[in-house]
């Protein structure tokens, strides 16, 4: 059974960057202007460096530090970049390479290339930091340089500030930069959102390949193989944007399967269901899709059951999404679907109100609704100073509580799962066992879990969504079984307009 492809990678305009830039100097100037501070200093980022494995001279492959990567586009380790807040002029400051890697790794571009390339008004070399900052600032004093400094409220890491030799010579300042580039970063350009839509058409199309493909024992391992070639073979991709979830069985119950511990090597059996949670990057830019379905091609009830609780939640939160909508409350509705399906399906008992009220949602969906999605899978933004995380279940994951803005692009992954470690201390809890019909459950105890997620972006009266996979049951089935996609009935999505 052939692969092929009807996309082809775009070329990535050199304006997008420029663009980036222009934003988050003009966020800069007017949070400058609104606490009556000067307009003069520079922006200082520090580019991400090329790491070794452990002590061996194996050099990984190198991704760009994304917020260094959403202001000036470099591929290559080592730079450093800087944007003059009086001018607006930007600034590429390379590494000096030895001659020796023009024999092992290649010509040595002239400065020149760079500044063409990346659409900067200047470059130097990093050992001229210092001296190019100071003469090209005209105040008084000491230069001042906005680092980037602030928390990472997904992984609670901090960013790292630039450092040179020589920075006694600057003033610094930490905490005005990093809350307004994430900002920045959570309303996607026209370029930007057309590259999350190449990366998520190239991906629906693998996850399509990957479904057309799968049989009945073979490898969870060969899923991911057969994504991850058709995304790099036909999209270009030779990044993912986080590590592939290809859970089969009871294993699709792992919320993070596939990690180092777990990496996808299960036989997988007549009857099980796949959870496969995959997505390609491409020039930066990430994707996040989510396809379930019965290994063998067809659903049992049961399997429908689930599948279709978890669909049903996934469109109504899609079909309620627009400006001025809060991500809570749509979590909230992907929980109380989910529980009415599961109480119209006998796995559970008794006033659906009550359970959200006893947090039950939460022990079938423990993960948040969703997050925004751009550089990274998880992108920056999702609790802006001001904002606080819930401490109940459930919500306390959630990545974002904001309300719905046009241009963003936020992830929609409603789940549910069947986790021991969650269903068995409800069950025996005397306030929320009566909810549960226990004898039904028991059917569901290898059962594992569905995820279904998809790609969103916030129009200004709605949302569009940017993930083409078949969805419906008989689309699945049919395509499992040799059906084309998209059908003759679903027109296929190229373009996030």
């Amino acid at each position: 059974m052939a692969s092929s492809s009807s996309l082809s990678p775009p070329k990535v305009p050199k304006e997008l960057y420029f663009i980036n830039r222009e934003k988050v100097l003009n966020s800069l100037r007017q949070h400058l202007t609104e606490t009556s501070r000067p307009l003069h200093g520079f922006v200082l980022l520090q580019g991400g460096e090329e790491q070794t494995r452990y002590c061996t001279d194996h050099l990984e492959l190198f991704r760009q530090e994304s917020y260094f990567a959403y202001l000036f586009g470099v591929i290559e380790p080592g730079f450093c970049g800087a944007i003059d807040i009086a001018t607006g002029k930007s600034i590429l400051f390379a590494p000096r390479l030895p001659p020796d890697y023009a024999v092992w790794l290649g010509k040595i571009k002239p400065l020149s290339y760079f500044q063409e390339k990346y659409m900067v008004n200047m470059v130097y070399y990093t050992d001229e930091i210092v001296g190019v900052l100071q003469g090209h600032y005209k105040e008084p004093g000491k230069p001042l340089l906005f680092l980037l400094h602030g928390l990472n409220t997904d992984s609670n890491n901090f960013s790292k500030p630039a450092q040179f030799e020589g920075m006694e010579k600057f003033e610094t300042e930490l905490n005005t930069l990093h809350p307004i580039l994430s900002e920045c970063r959570v309303f996607k350009s026209d370029h930007e959102l057309a590259l999350i839509q190449f990366a998520n058409d190239i991906s629906s199309e693998a996850h399509v390949e990957v479904m057309k493909k799968t049989r009945v024992g073979m490898k969870e391992y060969q899923m991911e193989s057969m994504f991850l070639h058709h995304t790099y073979m036909y999209g270009g991709c030779r990044h993912c944007s986080y590590t592939c979830i290809c859970a089969t069985g009871e294993n699709s119950a792992v919320l993070h399967y596939g990690h180092a511990a777990a990496p996808n090597d299960r036989t997988f059996e007549d009857g099980d269901m796949a959870l496969l949670d995959m997505g390609a990057e491409y020039q930066f830019y990430a994707s996040d899709i989510t396809c379930s379905f019965p290994v063998n091609g067809k659903f049992t009830s049961d399997q429908s059951l689930i599948y279709n609780a978890v669909l049903k939640a996934h469109n109504a939160v899609i079909n309620a999404m627009k400006p001025g909508v809060c991500w809570v409350d749509m979590h909230k509705l992907a929980e109380k679907i989910i529980l009415e399906s599961l109480k119209k399906g006998g796995v559970m008992v008794g006033n659906v109100d009550e359970m959200m009220a006893a947090r039950l949602g939460a022990v079938f969906m423990p993960h948040g609704l969703g997050h925004f999605l751009g550089i990274d899978t998880h992108d920056p933004g999702g609790y802006p100073k001001g904002t606080e995380r819930s401490k109940e279940p459930g919500l306390k994951s959630l990545r974002t509580v904001r309300e719905l803005q046009e241009r963003m692009v936020i992830t929609v992954e409603p789940g549910c799962y069947f986790i021991d470690a969650l269903l068995v201390p409800a069950m025996e809890n005397e306030s929320t066992s009566k909810f549960f019909n226990h004898e039904v459950i028991g059917r569901f105890k290898d059962f594992g879990g569905v995820r279904i997620e998809s790609d969103v972006l916030v129009t200004a009266n709605g949302s569009k969504n940017m993930t083409s996979v078949p969805r419906e049951i008989s689309d699945i089935e049919a395509i499992m079984a040799g059906a084309p996609w998209p059908s003759n009935k679903t027109a296929p999505s190229n373009s996030w307009k």
